[in-house]
């Protein structure tokens, strides 16, 4: 028997017809593998697109529509079925479902995220499978871009997940699209997400799906360093979700090197709004990154945006290449009279005596990225 917990990802793509409208037998074939794992002992965290591609049939519109109103409206009716069909589908097995609605400012409050824990936490100990999925009623960002891929790294990471299994139509990440290139080969396994894999991700691969193998990568680096190792791929035939748990599935594995960062870590990397942005110089560039240093006042070239102590802020190098977040000790406009000096000439620059903290970020408020 296991206790590990998985979190399973399904796409659009993965749940509806050909015209649109939701699969009932796809369903009722995902609920099955889900059920299976669950009576050999996994807890399971079910992430799931096509509120709007379920509903867009029934409010009477001729296709999947574009206007993010109607891509609303549609995801309203649509919300209602899908979960209907999963709590019926789970239903045949003995199995509660309970329905988790998220949005971006969830995440980005620490307070709500920790409510957000508590009640995953709960449905697991009661042996209820949490269903997870964007509110797309009165979301933005996940109706434009994801296709909840992100949502379902996030909740990885908030869950503490032993791995994430993201399903879509394809059988995991290829050198070129194989519906059109005979000679695409696929890559079985990938250490590091570099630029190189961005590269042949591609754009949205489905008519009926709006998240591409692009956000998939973007979903599996944001697991991956949060310490989930990542599996994206297609399960179509009885005991595929097991076997890709089990690292024989029919898609791409992205390995983690890391070890799982604390809450209040995977808070300030992943789901944290930074306020501000501090351009550093080389030196402190490599301090933070590769010498798990604090961030000095002496190495910050530019500050950019309003924020106040305490508040996240972004630091990239003097590229503007993004090298983590982290607390920052000052007010904006303390750091724009401060950056550049030594650590010497900042107390009497800002004409006070005993500073509490000389660092403008403390390496224990910091995550690279």
């Amino acid at each position: 028997m296991s206790n590990q917990r998985i979190v399973v990802k399904i796409g659009s793509s993965s749940l509806t017809g050909p015209q649109g409208g939701l699969d009932h037998q796809a369903v009722d074939f995902f609920a099955d593998e889900i059920a299976s794992l669950q009576r050999a002992g996994y807890s399971v965290l079910l992430v799931t697109s096509g509120a709007v591609a379920a509903g867009f049939r029934e409010i009477g519109y001729p296709s999947r529509p574009k206007l993010l109103h109607e891509k609303q409206a549609a995801a309203s009716v649509g919300q209602a079925l899908l979960m209907r069909d999963y709590q019926q589908a789970f239903a045949r097995h003995g199995i509660v479902s309970g329905q988790v609605l998220l949005t971006r400012s969830d995440f980005n409050n620490r307070k709500r995220t920790g409510n957000a824990t508590m009640t995953i936490e709960e449905l697991l100990k009661q042996g209820v499978i949490p269903i997870f999925n964007e509110n797309d009623t009165v979301s933005v960002d996940e109706l434009k871009f994801g296709d909840n891929d992100t949502l379902s790294a996030l909740v990885a990471n908030l869950a503490r997940a032993s791995q994430l299994i993201i399903l879509t139509d394809m059988e995991g990440l290829y050198s070129a699209d194989p519906r059109h290139d005979p000679t695409a080969k696929r890559y079985d396994r990938i250490d590091e997400i570099t630029d190189e894999i961005y590269a042949v991700a591609g754009g949205s691969g489905s008519a009926v799906g709006t998240g591409g193998m692009r956000s998939k990568i973007d979903a599996a680096k944001i697991a991956t360093r949060g310490g989930v190792p990542v599996f994206v791929g297609r399960v179509r035939e009885v005991g595929d979700l097991k076997a890709a748990i089990d690292h024989h599935g029919k898609g791409t594995y992205f390995v983690t090197h890391v070890s799982a960062l604390s809450i209040k870590k995977q808070w300030l990397g992943f789901l944290s709004t930074p306020l501000g942005t501090l351009i550093v110089d080389d030196g402190a560039a490599q301090a933070l990154t590769r010498e798990y240093r604090s961030l000095l006042p002496v190495g910050i070239k530019q500050v950019e945006g309003q924020f106040h102590a305490g508040d996240v802020i972004e630091v990239v190098n003097l590229q503007r290449e993004v090298l983590g977040r982290g607390i920052v000790n000052y007010d904006h406009d303390q750091l724009q009279l401060i950056c550049g000096l030594p650590s010497s000439e900042v107390s009497k620059r800002l004409g006070i005596e005993d500073i509490h903290r000389l660092e403008a970020v403390h390496r224990d408020e910091w995550v690279s990225l």
